[in-house]
This record gives C-alpha cells, structure tokens and sequence, in this order.
C-alpha cells in the first residue's frame, strides 16, 4: 500500500456514506473499531453548496465533466434515477422527509416473508432513527400544504392529509444555538428559513443531514472520512494475506479506488480490512460495484440474483406551473404535507426554492399514458397546439418560486433489472435495465396526472410530465431500491437477513439496495432504521466471536 490514508490497516471500510453507510461508521467505531468510510463524492461545509441549480459545477455530479456537486443523474432504458454525492450521500440533497411505511404490505414483502417479524423487529430501530436523524413534524401550513388538503377534500381522503415529518431543526429562523438534539454533543445549530433550497443543499445549517449526527458522532469515536475515493475492486485475502478470488473473506479485504472522473492521473490508492466490509453506496451504486466484480471475476460467488427486483418505489414525478408572477411557492421546506388518495398511493407537494431553475428543464407538457411510441407523438401533438404553454413551461424565469413539483409513489408489487455490460474499448462495465417479466414497472400512475391536473386547476396553471416521461415513456424516480435484496437463500437473494452476502465472509450491504419491496413513501427512515438493525447484529455477533461469518 503507498502514501497517506492508505498506509493504514483498518478494521471496517464502509463503501459510501449515506444513511446506510453513515450508520454502520458510526455503530462500527462505537465498538472500539479502526473505522474508514471511502466516498466518492466531495465533502461539502455548508456554505459551498450551490445557491442555484444554474451553478452546475457546484450541484451536478458528473466528474468527468467536472461537475462535481451533490446530485447524479442516470438515464436508462426503463427509468429515469436521481440520486446523492458527496460526504452525508443522500442526505444533502433529500427532501428532509422521514416517514413509516404505511402499508403492512412492505412488512409482509414475499421477499423476506418469514424471516422476521419485520414491523415489531423494525419499530425500536424507527424510534433510534427518528432520535438521531431529529424528526419533527413541520407547520403552519402554506400555500402547497392547503392545495394539497383541498386535492385530498376532492378525492374524499382529506383525513388522510398530514404535515410531514421532517429532519429540520424548526427554531428561531436563522439564530444559531447550541446543539438541540444531542445534549449539546453535537454541532451548534440555526433554524430553518423555510427558503425551500432543500434540496440544492442547505446554506443555512438548519438541515439534519448525516453530516450533523451520525458522521459528526462518528468521526469523533475515531471513524476516517475519506472523500473522492470511487471504489474499483473488492478483493478477498487467503490466509497469507494476498488477494484471491477463491477466498471468502475470511482473512480480510483489500479494497482499491481512485479519483473519480479521472482523465490521466487515477491517483489509485487501496486500503485493507481486517474484519470486514460493507458496502453502502446506495441502490444503484452497490448494485454496480458488486455486479462488476462479478462480471470481472472478483467476486465469482455472488448470487445470479444480484441486480434483480429493483424499484422504484413505483414514483412518477409531475410539476405544476402558475402563471405569471403572482405566486410564489417556494416559501416552505421541499416537501411539508401529504395525502394517501388510496391505501397503496402517497401524493406531496416539492419545492426547490428560489434557486431550482434548472429542474424546470426536466418537465414540460403533460402527456397521457402509452408507448415509446405513442407518448412521443402525443407529446409533438401537445407541443403542436399548445405552443404558448409550451414556451410558459419552458422559460425559466422564476420558475421554481411559480412552480412545484407532484411526486407520488405507490407501494405496488413491480420492479426492473439492472445488468452489467462488459465494455469493450473503457475499462469496467456499463449497466442496462429490463423490466421486470412478472411485476414490470409502471410508465404512468394515472393517479399521477389527475392529481397534478386538478392542482394545476387550482391555481389556473400548467400540469407538467417529466420530460423522459413525455419524450421516451421513462418514467423518473429520486428513491431507487433493491438490486441486493434480503431474502432467504442464495437462490432467491443476495444477503441474508442480517445483510451478510451470501457466498463471502465478512462482507455486508447496508442500503437501500436490500429493501425487498416498494416502501410507498420516502425511503430515507427505513433505510436507517434497516441499517441500525445491521449493526446491532455485527455488534451481538462480534461478542459472541463469531464476527459476521
């Protein structure tokens, strides 16, 4: 091993630092462990983020581009995905949002069915979760809170409708004090501006993310954060300490990386583990790293059901546009009431600030449901006689204090694959999806649009489709799942119910990549309830000396 952190045998490397990764760093270095958290996104204070999603270098991640910011983009052939980078993953640019599930249907996934009992097994790691990630349930409503109750009055689900709860502190609005949460253990605070920037990145030191509780707690119980690491290679080591792909894992790891989006100079580094990994990187980045040790023969006893039963959590994502100047709905935090317009449906008004611009270019003129073939000539059709609304929705003056977004998601039984691709002039894999033979993913929720257009009447507006939508019938998610799921055997899934992969030792997934089934509401709290969950088990584990073989 050569130079800096590199020079260092730990004793857990955590791949990621999102609400899985933040987690395990943190229970991990509890335990007295040698703990280093690799990520391949930058580390961000708070006054660096963007102030506009016009400052593309600052919010967009595409580092060979040089855009290095705080929300990744992937296009694929069945979905559209949106998800986090940089030091706190998700959390920096997630709508603050931490709900339950609400339909026992997710407990009772067939995936994990029999496992556990998962909603009794969950609820004291909930409780752990809301008290670390500082939920509160946010008020007075505003202007999208009172359209939202007004929709659930004329679906007939008003008693549905609820203020969202939130990791925001809710203080004095913008005065600074002493850490709230934590007995004053943890960083000083100030209160929430209701700007709406939320999901662009918090300036203001009001937002909960991972960085302001389990990575703060985490680096000062000795845990290492090392930022801009893409991780390349997950190798097992023999009993002599050299990699091997025929060892389990149960002498250690060794773990290459490099600076992502690096033209020339990789600046490779790898780090050792002597107990153990766990891999964190979100759905879509767990389920590549692993699909590509596999494709490239690291890792040969990874189950065939990796990649398999990816959701999407069943979401399409519509916007609404008010004409001129006159309204302003950025005033709030991004996402701060809802409703369910059926048990299995969750409906919430988005707001990106004053600063979200940029969005307004991934919507444009809603279209009805179809193929990739007829969507696209109902959308020229739109564009045809509409051209006035058209240019409306497309300019991007104010839009984001005229506009919000509609997201809902539902908890039905669908989901996609994803597929490693060898390539053949780059080095590593590409990924494909397919859709799923059995429960193919949704193109179009019409309870979607009906919403979005009975919002849009309200304020005499403009009901918008997402552009991949209307241009490709793609529909778009910002919570993909699943892709290393928990399930009863190699056969069927990819980890046990202790996020242990099957096949390998010492080698766990702790994300959203194990949930077993659309959870139907912003997934964030589940994923750190699950990732609590897995860490006490490595913990009891440990102390029966039996360290999560």
């Amino acid at each position: 091993m050569t130079g800096g952190d590199d020079d260092v045998e730990y004793d857990w490397i955590v791949v990621g630092s999102g609400f899985g990764g933040s987690v395990a760093a943190l229970r991990l270095a509890e335990q007295g462990h040698r703990v280093l958290v690799l990520e391949c996104g930058r580390r961000f204070a708070d006054h660096e983020h963007a102030r506009s999603t016009w400052d593309l270098r600052r919010y967009f991640w595409a580092p060979s581009l040089g855009l290095r910011g705080i929300m990744r983009l992937s296009l694929f052939r069945d979905v559209f995905i949106a998800t986090g980078a940089g030091v706190g993953g998700g959390s920096l640019g997630y709508a603050n949002t931490l709900y339950r599930p609400n339909d026992e249907a997710f407990y009772e996934a067939e995936q994990w069915a029999g496992l556990a009992d998962w909603k009794s097994e969950l609820a004291p790691h909930y409780d752990t979760a809301e008290h670390m990630l500082g939920v509160a349930e946010y008020g007075p409503p505003g202007v999208t809170d009172e359209l939202i109750r007004t929709l659930g009055r004329d679906l007939g689900v008003e008693h549905t409708f609820r203020m969202t709860r939130v990791g925001v502190f809710l203080g004095e609005p913008g005065v600074e004090v002493d850490d709230p949460y934590f007995g004053g253990e943890g960083p000083r605070r100030s209160g929430c501006q209701r700007c709406g920037a939320c999901m662009i990145g918090c300036r203001h030191n009001a937002k909960n993310t991972l960085v302001k509780n389990y990575l703060w707690f985490a680096e000062r119980a000795g845990a290492t954060i090392v930022p801009e690491r893409e991780v390349t290679h997950l190798r097992p080591l023999d009993e002599r300490g050299k990699p091997d792909v025929d060892a389990t894992g149960e002498h250690g790891w060794q773990v290459e990386t490099e600076h992502p989006g690096a033209w020339l100079r990789r600046r490779r580094r790898t780090y050792r583990a002597r107990r153990g990994v766990v891999v964190a990187a979100g759905a879509l980045g767990s389920t590549r790293l692993l699909l590509r040790q596999r494709a490239q023969g690291t890792l040969p006893r990874l189950s065939d059901r990796l990649g398999h039963l990816v959701r999407t959590n069943s979401e399409s994502i519509l916007a609404v546009t008010a004409p001129g100047d006159g309204h302003d709905f950025s005033q709030t935090v991004a996402i701060s009431s809802s409703i369910y317009p059926d048990p299995h449906t969750h409906v919430e008004p988005v707001t990106y600030g004053a600063g979200g611009g940029a969005i307004g270019l991934l919507s444009t003129l809603m279209v009805g449901g179809g193929t990739r073939v007829t969507r696209p000539l109902k959308f020229l059709g739109q564009c045809l006689r509409h051209p006035i609304r058209l240019a409306k929705v497309t300019w991007p003056h104010r839009w984001s204090r005229r506009s919000f977004l509609v997201l809902v998601m539902q908890s039905h039984e669908n989901a996609i694959r994803l597929v490693a691709r060898r390539r053949w002039l780059r080095r590593g894999i590409s990924l494909r999806t397919k859709q799923d033979a059995g429960h193919p993913n949704p193109t179009f929720l019409p309870i979607a649009n009906e919403s979005a257009m009975r919002l849009a009447k309200m304020v005499n507006g403009i009901p918008q489709s997402s552009l991949t939508e209307a241009l490709f019938n793609v529909p778009t998610t910002a919570h993909l799942l699943g892709g290393c799921t928990i399930g009863r055997d190699r056969d069927s899934a990819v980890v046990d119910a202790s996020h242990r992969v099957f096949g390998y030792d010492r080698l766990l997934v702790v994300d959203g990549s194990t949930m077993p089934a659309n959870v139907g509401v912003n997934p964030s709290l589940t994923i750190t309830a699950m990732a609590e969950r897995a860490m006490q088990l490595v913990a009891e584990s440990e102390r029966s000396d039996d360290p999560v073989s």
